[in-house]
């Protein structure tokens, strides 16, 4: 991997939480890079550190110590408000709850990060944008439709196209198909790897789950706040027997 293409690197991040009078250690010195247009499994199990990990990479939380580079900027140390501009700016977010609305429409759910943008756009092209986002996650004939009147894939859709309505360049997925059927769990996963390849949108998916890890490109596993060495297909199959 050249340096110039890595969207992301992480230079031996500890994260520790003090709690009562004890040191909690969580991350213990991990180090990753994630290349501009990578589509990366962060695979563990409960207690391994990954929802930690995957807090540092969104920026809703900084490390210990250690240097988060993203985009070529280090933004470890940014304070709050900080990281919330580059959240809002550079970053998408898909959860394993939808988080929509319930009395929102479709349209009106995917527009409204659009009002907490640093840029000015109107009313009529946030409903153009997102009008444009349901499209292209297949959505195009429910856009009038309240959460309670679609389905759980469909929701999971709409959170999609609510993700990337500003056109970030990195999307994370925090355990997607968690809410979902197996069939709808595919073919939410197929539309990341559409998006993936079709629009170049770096996706990093936050599973436990082996049969999500597959359809990533590359699979990160993380035990013990540590980073566990060993390559996509072995990774998947010590996982499979867990």
């Amino acid at each position: 991997m050249d340096d110039f293409m890595a969207l992301i690197e992480l230079k031996h991040i500890v994260k520790t939480y003090r709690i009562a009078d004890m040191d909690v250690p969580v991350l213990k010195g991990v180090s990753i890079q994630i290349d501009t247009g990578e589509l990366v499994a962060l695979m563990g199990s409960s207690g391994s550190g990954k929802s930690t990990l995957m807090n540092i990479l969104g920026c809703l939380d900084r490390p210990t110590s250690g240097e988060y580079w993203f985009n070529q900027q280090e933004i470890a140390q940014l304070s709050a408000d900080e990281r919330a501009i580059l959240r809002n700016r550079s970053m998408g977010f898909v959860f394993q709850s939808f988080n929509l609305l319930p009395r929102a429409s479709a349209l009106e759910n995917v527009t409204m990060p659009l009002s907490y943008s640093a840029t000015y756009i109107s009313d009529r092209e946030a409903r153009q944008r997102a009008s444009e986002m349901l499209s292209r996650v297949g959505l195009k004939d429910r856009m009038d439709h309240e959460p309670s009147q679609l389905s759980g894939g469909q929701q999971q859709r709409v959170a999609i196209a609510r993700a990337l309505i500003n056109r970030p360049p990195v999307l994370f997925a925090d355990e997607p198909t968690g809410n979902l059927d197996s069939h709808t769990s595919n073919e939410v996963l197929q539309m990341f790897e559409q998006l993936n390849q079709e629009d170049g949108i770096t996706i990093i998916l936050v599973t436990h789950d082996a049969a999500v890890a597959r359809h990533a490109q590359r699979v990160i596993r993380i035990a013990d706040g540590l980073i566990v060495d060993g390559d996509a297909d072995s990774t998947l199959e010590a996982a499979g027997k867990k």
